[in-house]
C-alpha cells in the first residue's frame, strides 16, 4: 500500500478544475467551452431514455438494493429468456447470481405474447410459446400486426453501465465480484454522460480477491493470495484514436488468452449485438488481470499484470484517456489514421512519461499522411520505429499476437511504472474524477474499522487477549451445558448431580459477566449501532475487507496441502483443534457479544441477576440488523463447536417479532464432507455470502436468510427460506466411537432436525459420512426427517455439458462396511444394504445429482463453468417446485423454529 504522499505514478497531471473540463475536451478540433455547452443536454437525455427503456427510472433516487435482487420469484423456476428491454436487467442479475457465462447476451426472444411471459402467475409451464398460424384457421398476414415487434437492440455495455448507475454501492460490489468470477472484464471508470464528473469505481473493486503463483516456484509455498486492488503491478491500455478497422476487444482477449484458448473476457463486436451502437456506455473504462497458474504452458506472462481498454475515442474522451497515460507502463493507440487532428491530440502528451505503441491498419492512399506525421510524433513521444505496428487484413494473428505478448513481457522486464488500483484512484482524483469510496459514511466506517485493526498485531494473540469470553471459557461452559444435556435425557440421574452441574455452570456464566467488553468490541458495537444504515453496513463490510487482509498477510501453505494434511490427520487431532488456526474475522466479534447475551440471561433466568440490570438485551437484535442485510450468523460456534442457544433463541425471537406477519419459513441445509463445494454451491444458488476457501473459512455453521417475494409467497408457501452452511466439521470421523463421531452426529441430527431440505455434498467417493448416515437414522424416529438432494461434485474433473440426475430409486451402490455397522447398530437390522434404504424416506421426494466441475480451464484464470451453473440452476429449480408441492417437511414458524432448535 502506498504510503501517505507518495505514489508510484510517475509525473501526475496537476488536478483539472471543473472550469477547465471543457478545455481538456477540446484540445483536438479547437472548440471552446461555450460550444459545447448544449452536449450534456443532449447526454442527458440519452441516459433517461436507457434507463425508462430499461425500466430504471424508479431506481434513480431509491437505488437499487442487493436485497431486492435476491428475492426469490416466480422467474426464480423458469430458464426463460427476455423478451422486451424491461426484462433484461432482472435477467442479467439472475444470470450473474448464477454465474452463467452468458449473462451479457442482451439478445431478446420476441415468441410469446405479453400475456404469457414469465412472472405472470400461472404461466409456469416448462415449454416456450410459440405464435403458430396453424392454431387460428382465420390468421391473415394481418395478423402480424398484433404480435410483438423487436424492439431497439441493447448494447450489453449499456445495459451494464444503467445497472451500475441504478444500483446502490453494495450491489454494485456484488455485481463486480459475480463477473470477476466469470471472468468478464470490470468496469473501472463509470462515465457520467449528463455532466461528465466521471465514477472511479474504487470502493466496488474492494472485495476482489484472487490467489496467483509466483514464478520461479519454489516449492509448496509459492503461491500468494491478496485483494486486486493492493498489489503494485504494470498496467497497459489499449485505446482507440478516431476509426481502426482492428477491435481492441478481440486483441486485448488474444493477449490474455494461452494459446488458442480464447476467452471473450472484453466484450466485443462479433458477439451478439456487440456491434450494436453505444448509447451511454461510451466513456466507460474497463480492467481486466492475468495471474499465473504456475504452469508453463499456461502463463503468458510470469506475474500479475493488469489490462485496461477505453471505450469510444479518445478524442471524446480525453479525461480517461490522460488517466490512462498516467497510470499506465505503457498505451497502445489503435487507429487507421494519423492526421493533422490526432497529431495535435498526441502533441498535447509531449510531457508524458508513458511509453506509447501505435497499431495501425491504414487506409489505402492514406499511408504517406500517417508517415508524415507519425514521423512528427516520434521524437515528441520519444518514441522509434519499433513501437509501430502495423495490422492489417493479410497479417497473421497469431503471430502479431504473440509479439504483442512480448512487448508486454519485455515492457515488464524494463523499469516500468506499477501501480495498484488505490495509485490509480489517486490519480483520477488528481484529474478531478469522483471515487466512488469517498463519500462521507464510507470514509467514517474505514475510520473506525482501522482504529479497530490497528490494534491487532497477532491475531491469535488478539483474540486470547481481547475476546476474553471466547476460547477455554467457553469450551468449559459448553462442557458442562453438554454434560447438563445429558443427564436431562438420561432420565434418572441423581438430583445432587444436576444441582452441582448447575451450579458449575451458574459460577462460569458469573465470572465471564463480571467482564466488561473490551475496547475493541465496544467500537464494533458502535459502529453496527450507527443511525445510519448505509455507514452500518460499510463500517461492516470494511470490518470483513480489514480482517481478511490481515489473515492474508500470514503465511499459509497452499489449500492442497492443507487438505491433504486433514485427510492425514483428521481422525487423530482433537475434534476442537483446526489444523490451521481460525482466522479472526467479523463473527468473532459477533461471538463475543453472544457470550455476552448468554452470560447475562443464564444469570437472569436463575434470579442470579435482576432484570433491570442487563446491559446487553440489544445485541439480538444488533445481530439480526446484519442478518437481514445480507451477513451469515453463526448458528453452531466455530470456536467450540457448540450452539449458544440462548443467543440463537434470542436472534429467532426478534426475527419473529421483525418479520411480524411474513414468519412462515423453510429451512434448507447443507451438509458434507470438507472441500466439497459446500458453501459455493449455496452461494451460486442463491447470490449468498458464505465464505468459501479450504484453508481460510470459518469452522462454524452459518445462517443466512432469503426473502420470498410477497408475490410469490403464498404459491410457494413461505415467506423466507432460512439457509444454513454446515461448515466444515462434519466428515472427519474414521470410526463410529469416541469424542469426534458423537460431536459430528449430533451436530448433523441438529442441523437435519430442523431442515425442510437438506442437500448433501460430496466428492468422487460414494462414501456418505458416518455421522450423517447416524443422524438419518435418529431422525427417522423423531419425524423430523427432511426431504433429501445427494449432490456428488467433479471437484477435478472437466467440467461435462449438462448435469446428470438420477432418482434415487436407481442408486444401488452398496454401504461402506463403517456405514453399514452405524445403519445395522441403529435400527434397522442387517437388511439396510444401500444408500437408498438408509437416506430416502419417500423416493419419490429425493434425487442424486452429479454436477460437473466448478471451473473452465485452470485457475486462477479459470472461468465458472457454463455446465456448473446450469446444473446448480437445476438443483435449485427442483428444490423450489419440491417446496411449492409440498414434498419437503411442513413449513415451520419461527415459534416452531425456536422450540425445535431447544428440543435438538
Amino acid at each position: 500500500m502506498a504510503s501517505p504522499g507518495h505514489s508510484d505514478l510517475g509525473e501526475v497531471a496537476p488536478e483539472i478544475k471543473a472550469s477547465e473540463r471543457g478545455t481538456a475536451l477540446a484540445i483536438a478540433d479547437g472548440t471552446n467551452e461555450a460550444q459545447d455547452n448544449d452536449f450534456p443536454t443532449v447526454e442527458r437525455s440519452r441516459l433517461q431514455e436507457m434507463l425508462s427503456l430499461l425500466g430504471l427510472e424508479t431506481y434513480q433516487m431509491q437505488k437499487l438494493t442487493l436485497q431486492d435482487s435476491l428475492q426469490i420469484s416466480f422467474d426464480s423456476m423458469k430458464n426463460w429468456a427476455p423478451q422486451v428491454p424491461k426484462d433484461l436487467p432482472w435477467n442479467f442479475l439472475r444470470k450473474l447470481q448464477a454465474l452463467n457465462a452468458e449473462a451479457r447476451n442482451t439478445t431478446m426472444v420476441l415468441d410469446a405474447p405479453p400475456d404469457a411471459r414469465p412472472g405472470e402467475e400461472g404461466q409456469m409451464e416448462e415449454e416456450v410459446l410459440y405464435w403458430d398460424t396453424a392454431d387460428n384457421i382465420a390468421a391473415d398476414i394481418y395478423s402480424f400486426s398484433e404480435l410483438p415487434t423487436p424492439d431497439t437492440p441493447v448494447n450489453p455495455l449499456d445495459l451494464l453501465c444503467a445497472l451500475l448507475v441504478s444500483s446502490d454501492s453494495f450491489l454494485q460490489q456484488d455485481i463486480i465480484l459475480k463477473m470477476f468470477l466469470c471472468q468478464f472484464a470490470l468496469p473501472l471508470v463509470l462515465p457520467d454522460s449528463e455532466n461528465h464528473y466521471h465514477m472511479f469505481l474504487l470502493w466496488a473493486l474492494r472485495g476482489l480477491v484472487r490467489t496467483w503463483w509466483l514464478q520461479p516456484l519454489r516449492g509448496p509455498g509459492s503461491f500468494k493470495e491478496d485483494s486486486v486492488v493492493l498489489p503494485r503491478m504494470p498496467t497497459f491500455a489499449f485505446v482507440r484514436m478516431d476509426v481502426s478497422s482492428n477491435s481492441k476487444s478481440q486483441l486485448l482477449n488474444a493477449v490474455l488468452s494461452p494459446g488458442r484458448r480464447l476467452r471473450d473476457c472484453f466484450w466485443h463486436r462479433d458477439l451478439n449485438l456487440g456491434a450494436s451502437p453505444r448509447e451511454i456506455a461510451d466513456g466507460l473504462v474497463e480492467i481486466s488481470w492475468f495471474f499465473p497458474s504456475g504452469r508453463e504452458d499456461l502463463d503468458v506472462f510470469p506475474e500479475p499484470v493488469a489490462f485496461i481498454n477505453l471505450r469510444g475515442d479518445i478524442g471524446s474522451h480525453w479525461l480517461q484517456f490522460k488517466l490512462l497515460t498516467d497510470i499506465s507502463s505503457a498505451v497502445f493507440i489503435l487507429t487507421d489514421n494519423i492526421s493533422k487532428k490526432e497529431y495535435k491530440l498526441l502533441f498535447s502528451m509531449k510531457e508524458s512519461n508513458t511509453k506509447y505503441y501505435f497499431i495501425l491498419s491504414p487506409y489505402r492512399g492514406k499511408r504517406n499522411t500517417n508517415l508524415r506525421f507519425l514521423n512528427k510524433l516520434i521524437p515528441v513521444l520519444k518514441i522509434d520505429y519499433s513501437h509501430v505496428l502495423v495490422k492489417v487484413s493479410s497479417t497473421d494473428s497469431e503471430s502479431f499476437v504473440r509479439r504483442l505478448q512480448s512487448i508486454v513481457r519485455c515492457v515488464m522486464r524494463s523499469p516500468c511504472r506499477r501501480v495498484s488500483v488505490e495509485d490509480m484512484a489517486h490519480a483520477a482524483r488528481k484529474l478531478g474524477l469522483r471515487v466512488d469510496e469517498d463519500c462521507e459514511e464510507c470514509q467514517k466506517a474505514k475510520e473506525r474499522m482501522e482504529k479497530i485493526t490497528r490494534k491487532i498485531r497477532d491475531p491469535e494473540a488478539y483474540k486470547r487477549e481481547e475476546l476474553r469470553l471466547q476460547g477455554e471459557p467457553w469450551r468449559k461452559v459448553a462442557q458442562v451445558e453438554k454434560e447438563l444435556c445429558q443427564l436431562h435425557w438420561a432420565g434418572d440421574s441423581p438430583e445432587k448431580c444436576r444441582s452441582e452441574l448447575r451450579g458449575r455452570l451458574l459460577e462460569l456464566r458469573a465470572q465471564q459477566n463480571s467482564l466488561d467488553p473490551t475496547w475493541g468490541v465496544q467500537e464494533f458495537v458502535r459502529g453496527i449501532s450507527s443511525p445510519s444504515p448505509g455507514e452500518k453496513q460499510y463500517f461492516l463490510r470494511w470490518m470483513e475487507l480489514g480482517l481478511a487482509r490481515l489473515a492474508q498477510q500470514r503465511l499459509r501453505p497452499p489449500p492442497e496441502t492443507l487438505l491433504s494434511l486433514r485427510s492425514k490427520h483428521c481422525g487423530a487431532v482433537d475434534a476442537t483443534e483446526p489444523l490451521w488456526p481460525d482466522p479472526l474475522g467479523v463473527e468473532h466479534f459477533l461471538r463475543e457479544m453472544g457470550q455476552f447475551y448468554e452470560a447475562e440471561s443464564c444469570l437472569v433466568e436463575a434470579g442470579k441477576l435482576p432484570v433491570g440490570q442487563r446491559r446487553f438485551a440489544h445485541f439480538p437484535g444488533l445481530a439480526l440488523e446484519l442478518l437481514l442485510r445480507g451477513l451469515p450468523l453463526e448458528l453452531v460456534d466455530g470456536g467450540s463447536l457448540s450452539v449458544p442457544l440462548r443467543w440463537v433463541t434470542g436472534l429467532l425471537k426478534e426475527l419473529h417479532t421483525r418479520l411480524e406477519r411474513r414468519s412462515r419459513l423453510v429451512v434448507l441445509s447443507v451438509l458434507g464432507v470438507p472441500g466439497t463445494g459446500k458453501s459455493t454451491l449455496l452461494n451460486t444458488m442463491f447470490g449468498l455470502r458464505f465464505a468459501t476457501g479450504k484453508s481460510s473459512s470459518p469452522r462454524g455453521a452459518f445462517m443466512q436468510l432469503v426473502e420470498v417475494a410477497e408475490g410469490f409467497s403464498q404459491d410457494l408457501g413461505c415467506d423466507h427460506i432460512l439457509v444454513i452452511d454446515s461448515g466444515g466439521w462434519i466428515g472427519g470421523a474414521l470410526t463410529t466411537t469416541g469424542e469426534r463421531f458423537e460431536l459430528e452426529a449430533s451436530l448433523a441430527t441438529l442441523i437435519m432436525g430442523l431442515s425442510n431440505v437438506t442437500v448433501v455434498s460430496l466428492a468422487e467417493t460414494r462414501d456418505v459420512p458416518l455421522a450423517l448416515l447416524h443422524a438419518f437414522l435418529r431422525l427417522e424416529t423423531t419425524g423430523h426427517a427432511p426431504s433429501y438432494q445427494f449432490v456428488y461434485q467433479n471437484l477435478h474433473g472437466t467440467s461435462a455439458p449438462n448435469p446428470q440426475l438420477r432418482d434415487g430409486r436407481q442408486c444401488p451402490e452398496p454401504l461402506s462396511d463403517g456405514g453399514l455397522a452405524v445403519a445395522c447398530g441403529e435400527t434397522r437390522g442387517d437388511g439396510v444394504r444401500t444408500l437408498a434404504d438408509v437416506a430416502f424416506g419417500d423416493p419419490e421426494k429425493q434425487h442424486v445429482w452429479h454436477i460437473p466441475g466448478l471451473w473452465h480451464g485452470v485457475p486462477p484464470m479459470a472461468a465458472v463453468s457454463l455446465g456448473y451453473s446450469e446444473a446448480i440452476f437445476e438443483l435449485k429449480r427442483c428444490l423450489l417446485e419440491n417446496i411449492r408441492n409440498g414434498l419437503s417437511n411442513q413449513n415451520k414458524n419461527i415459534q416452531q423454529l425456536i422450540e425445535l432448535v431447544r428440543r435438538l
